[in-house]
């Protein structure tokens, strides 16, 4: 693609999503219609699932006569059934998403049933009642579970977090998909359902309703006959919704493998694929009579299912409640379970488990043979009982009865289980590798976990960089991400963006501000509150007054007096001060003339970083390989290696510690350099390397995921940098390493306490360096521990907690 093209492209991205942007905000200020649902099915696949069942219940009920139903679809040519079926219904009318309709009814209908996601500008009305009904009982691991990302699973958890209601088939679900996948406890507001799922109940069907989804099979092109019917129905093993990654070419072997291997005067083998692969499917010419038609909900096949064949799907937790025949087929097991992790081990399967199509068909006549085994039964009933005890056939009733006419005495309704923890949101600001994320990760280590439960909020990143740091989180920490922007109109948020700045404005003015950012509040964290907020990073002025806006918090924010960028931001961000309960620094700086301000000093985390530093050095991706001298200590051989930690940039003054050790390099041709950070300078010292004849001898390392196990077995550490008593200083005397610096405030300077300070010339860099050569400074210490200790109660003190003790 040229890049015109690639212009012109995002032009009409943007242009799209303007548009979008606009249309959502004029319907959010129309009335919320209480007479209006709105359904979604995974992503408007079709009338499917949960969602299609209750929809089903209320249109047969006359007590909802004056319901006006909205269906999400895709579309209407893949779903002609229900298009023709509802084509003369006054009450039933489809969208597109993405359409004006749609954002209408998003905006304005009084009820929303989604079995997975709305898309990120959604943000719950007053008046509007959100069930996620969800799409299944976890086999697989899910969310944080998985272990990617916090961006993968950001729109799921604020999805749940914004649902009055979610629906769960069992406790088992609600532990393991709210309470743990998506770590909901403690901060989700809203109540569980476990009354069944109203789609299983579809799969209850009298004689006649068996032989119209047969004969609506056959007139789909799927030849059955009076043969029984062998579903075979994998699960989807992708790792995107915009990316299917099964293989259908293979789907289509196993089929026609076991039609080879059954009595195919008795079976008839069909496929039914996940939702978001049927459109690639459909058009696989082996398929052809075997694919189940996507627009049919997949437990009305299962009513009319003799066998069925699954691998992870949660599919075969709905089949339970038929008591008929499962079988597993994994080839992949130790694979997929290795990626993706299970919930429940194989060896529970209520199912013959195999890894050919062979065995399977072994498997299959043998029950043809004789039946199943009583080992099978055993755990079939125990599966039963631990999963569908609920499915009786009218969970559609109890949930319509809950969500819709508003009755949940005597019904297993409930909020998700809470402790005594006092919650705590902190903005962690864009966790690049720097200062202030190294700071976050030392002080998330030694927050008490069992007092709080801590959540941080950050920005969207594919950045590798970025994703290293979020790993680094304490694992007790739920990670949240904002995905999407603000709603409102162009004009709206034009306004705001000009009122952000220091300044008076009218109550009109205001009104509108506050009810913007309440409207964002909502969108990012649904109806969550949180006892108390903090804005560590407090570097930008957007995320300081949207911290401001929760609801019911107790409100800081960390002063970073350091801090660059331009003037009219940092003028921004000082305007919000005195709205903060707390502001806090850990150097008195600007803050001993503000009201309730406390110094707490920031966390070493010492701990982590010896871990860290006692690992091999190892490249990453993207990361510039180790040279060959970089040993395991600084003394390798005849070599002498010096280490610099930080970002390439001018206030760090790299230029200057190269053109030091060219001093030194002249003098002893043994020295060696290695200089971790990335950063806007990194052409420039590529330059100067070459400029000072030091190719072979300096090494920039670049960015790098560890760069304690590279400092370790340096010599001795530089830092040229203007900052006050740096953070990289204290890492390195973490590590005992000799240190020459040429800022102040080090706390105890001299070569006797291992850190040298000099003055800021290429000359007195040099000498220092020489000096660490001739064992002229010592190793540096610094009791971490006990300041770690301190640090902490001073930073509960800060925030307002402390007076809890």
């Amino acid at each position: 693609m040229s890049a015109v093209s690639r212009r012109v492209t995002s032009l009409r991205r943007r242009l799209r999503q303007a548009a979008k942007t606009e249309v959502y905000a004029f319907w959010r200020r129309r009335a919320v219609r209480s007479t209006t649902v709105l359904y979604e099915s995974f992503a408007g696949n079709g009338m499917l699932c949960n969602p299609e069942a209750i929809f089903r219940a209320l249109v047969d009920d006359p007590q909802f006569a004056d319901l006006t139903h909205v269906w999400v679809l895709t579309s209407k040519r893949e779903n002609p059934f229900v298009v023709r079926e509802f084509a003369r219904s006054r009450s039933v009318r489809f969208v597109r998403p993405g359409s004006i309709g749609y954002y209408r009814a998003l905006a304005t209908a009084g009820y929303l049933v989604n079995n997975a996601t709305f898309p990120s500008e959604f943000s719950k009305r007053a008046g509007q009642r959100y069930l996620n009904t969800w799409h299944g009982t976890p086999l697989k691991r899910m969310g944080y579970d998985i272990g990617d990302p916090a961006t993968r699973v950001a729109n799921v958890v604020r999805n749940l977090l914004s649902a009055d209601f979610l629906l769960s088939a069992s406790p088992f679900m609600t532990e393991h998909m709210y309470e743990k996948a998506h770590l909901l406890g403690q901060i989700y507001d809203g109540r569980v359902i476990e009354e069944g799922y109203p789609r299983i109940d579809r799969q209850v069907l009298d004689s006649t309703s068996i032989a119209s989804t047969r004969a609506r099979l056959e007139e789909g092109g799927v030849a059955i006959g009076g043969r029984q019917v062998i579903l075979y129905a994998p699960t989807w093993k992708g790792t995107s919704f915009s990316r299917p990654e099964d293989d259908l070419s293979e789907l289509v072997s196993r089929v026609e493998h076991l039609e080879t291997l059954i009595d195919t005067t008795k079976y008839v083998v069909l496929l039914k694929t996940h939702q978001v692969v049927h459109r690639y499917a459909s058009d696989i010419p082996g398929l052809a009579g075997r694919l189940i038609p996507n627009e049919i909900p997949t437990n009305v096949i299962l009513g009319i299912t003799d066998l069925l064949v699954t691998d992870y799907s949660s599919i075969f937790f709905d089949f339970l409640a038929t008591g008929r025949p499962l079988f597993f087929l994994a080839p992949d097991l130790a694979d997929y379970a290795g990626y993706r992790g299970l919930y429940i081990e194989p060896a529970e399967w209520p199912g013959p488990v195999v890894g050919t199509v062979t065995k399977l068909a072994q498997a299959v006549n043998e029950f043809d043979r004789e039946g199943v085994s009583d080992d099978i039964a055993l755990k079939y009933r125990a599966m039963q009982a631990r999963f569908v005890a609920r499915e009786d056939g009218v969970a559609t009733k109890r949930i319509v009865d809950i969500v819709f006419r508003g009755n949940t005495d005597g019904y297993a309704v409930a909020p998700i289980a809470h402790d005594e923890r006092r919650t705590m949101l902190i903005h962690g600001g864009g966790m690049r590798p720097n200062r202030v994320t190294s700071e976050l990760i030392a002080l998330l280590d030694r927050i008490d976990h069992s007092r709080f439960d801590v959540s941080v909020v950050f920005p969207p990143t594919r950045g590798r960089s970025v994703r290293d740091q979020q790993r680094l989180l304490n694992p007790h920490v739920r990670q949240l991400v904002r995905v999407g922007g603000m709603n409102g109109s162009k004009l709206s948020l034009a306004r705001l963006r000009s009122h952000r700045s220091a300044g008076a404005r009218s109550q009109a003015d205001l009104s509108r501000e506050t009810r913007l950012w309440r409207d964002e509040w909502d969108r990012c964290f649904g109806s969550t509150t949180f006892d108390l907020t903090l804005d560590f990073a407090g570097t930008s002025s957007f995320w300081a007054t949207l911290m401001l806006h929760s609801p019911g918090s107790e409100r800081s924010i960390w002063l970073r007096p350091d801090r660059v960028g331009p003037a009219e931001e940092l003028a921004k961000i000082r305007s919000l001060y005195d709205a903060f309960d707390h502001l806090v620094s850990d150097s008195p700086g600007e803050g001993m003339a503000l009201q309730n301000f406390s110094q707490a000093q920031s966390l070493i985390g010492g701990g982590r970083l010896l871990a860290e530093a006692a690992l091999p050095v190892q490249s990453g991706d993207g990361e510039s390989p180790t040279p060959g001298w970089l040993a395991e200590t600084g003394t390798a051989g005849d070599l002498r290696i010096f280490a610099s930690l930080g970002g390439l940039s001018h206030e760090n003054n790299p230029r200057r510690l190269l053109r030091a050790f060219a001093l030194v390099h002249s003098e002893a041709l043994e020295s060696r350099l290695v200089v971790i950070g990335h950063g806007p300078l990194a052409s420039l010292l590529e330059a100067d390397v070459e400029s000072f004849g030091l190719t072979g001898a300096v090494w920039l390392a670049g960015y790098r995921a560890n760069p304690f196990a590279i400092l370790r077995r340096s010599l001795g550490f530089v830092y040229t940098g203007q900052a006050l008593g740096p953070r990289v200083v204290r890492e390195a005397r973490v590590l005992g390493l000799p240190i020459v610096a040429v800022a102040s405030e080090f706390g105890g300077a001299g070569a006797q306490s291992g850190v040298l300070e000099i003055a800021r010339d290429d000359r007195a860099v040099a000498d220092g360096m020489v000096d660490i050569l001739g064992g002229a400074i010592g190793a540096s210490s610094i009791d971490w521990a006990a300041g770690d200790d301190a640090s902490l109660a001073d930073f509960y003190r800060a925030v307002g907690v402390l007076r809890d003790e």
